[in-house]
């Protein structure tokens, strides 16, 4: 319930969250599991969120295995599809905790959902793709060893920026892996170092790659707009930005407060706009009607939607 009432909010917001997503195919988006998405980790939770907001099936996510400490957070993070998975840097002890959870994977697996893992690990913001870690292969491996006839789909998420608001967003998706490329009699060390090369050499076409002091290569991030739409925009796209200046402002500082030496500014930017910005809407909507006492300002319910969305597609796409 809880998950179907985010997914349906995140739905309508991702058109103003991101200015553009670019999907390389994107009939994969109606991919029935059992499936794993084995993907690169460049944003934090945001990537899970634009994932679970494009596929038609609902998504299980895994994450960080340090924010499921406290039960509340436990519960209300799986009720939202996702799992936790642990690192040694988060303690040895709760390792033997992954266990549980690739065991409710193959659960999911076996009832034909689909599940999101970051093979790197680790989110950094950055365009590059990291080494990957063994736990893709290991949940892989454990689904074929149960006759369950996974697929694995290589994801690679690239972002224009990781501190400007309104998103390029590029979605490559390569070829299924599935377990007849792989000898099952082999050794684990083999089978699964066998697996992450097949999935290494896919994720290094998928991802871009370009060094955070190159403009030159970032250019290609950015997403022209013809000129007859920027000057039809222009008007609304002010006051979109007179509008919602007052929220934006002041979420952003949280955001930077909350996330300074790591790299989540980004999501957790998006997620306190994802409650709060209803919230603004229908305060101002009841402010404007105390002081008008008309009904037009029921409108502003659409108009102001339109406005954010007429700004983001023109403003700055590229970090300075």
């Amino acid at each position: 319930m809880l998950y179907n009432f985010i997914r349906l909010l995140a739905r309508l917001a991702i058109k103003i969250f991101c200015r553009k997503i670019v999907i390389n195919k994107p009939a994969m988006l109606n991919e029935k599991g059992p499936l794993l998405l084995a993907c690169n980790h460049p944003n934090s939770f945001l990537d899970s969120v634009i994932l679970n907001t494009l596929f038609e099936q609902p998504v299980w996510s895994l994450a960080r295995g340090d924010v499921f400490k406290k039960p509340f957070y436990a519960k209300l993070l799986t009720a939202l599809k996702i799992l936790p998975v642990y690192r040694t840097s988060e303690g040895v002890e709760n390792l033997s905790e992954n266990y549980k959870t690739f065991d409710a994977c193959i659960r999911i697996f076996k009832t034909n959902g689909i599940v999101t893992i970051y093979s790197e690990g680790k989110c950094i913001n950055e365009w590059h793709l990291r080494p990957l870690k063994k736990g893709t292969a290991r949940l892989a491996a454990k689904a074929w060893e149960e006759n369950i006839p996974l697929a694995v789909l290589p994801v690679g998420l690239n972002y224009n920026s990781f501190r400007l608001f309104g998103k390029n967003v590029f979605i490559n998706f390569g070829d299924i892996i599935n377990q007849d490329y792989f000898n099952q009699n082999e050794p684990d060390g083999l089978r699964h170092q066998s697996f992450n090369n097949k999935l290494q050499m896919q994720l290094e076409k998928l991802v871009f790659e370009i060094p955070k002091i190159d403009k030159k290569q970032k250019q290609k991030l950015a997403i022209d707009q013809p000129l007859l739409k920027k000057l039809l925009l222009s008007i609304p796209a002010l006051l979109g930005w007179l509008l919602h200046i007052p929220l934006y402002l002041p979420v952003k500082k949280l955001a930077l407060s909350r996330t300074r030496g790591t790299d989540h500014f980004d999501s957790v930017l998006v997620a306190i706009l994802l409650i709060t910005y209803p919230l603004y809407i229908i305060l101002s909507i009841t402010l404007a009607w105390i002081l008008t006492n008309c009904w037009w300002v029921i409108f502003f319910l659409l108009v102001a939607p339109f406005t954010a969305w007429s700004y983001v597609q023109i403003k700055p796409q590229l970090d300075k």
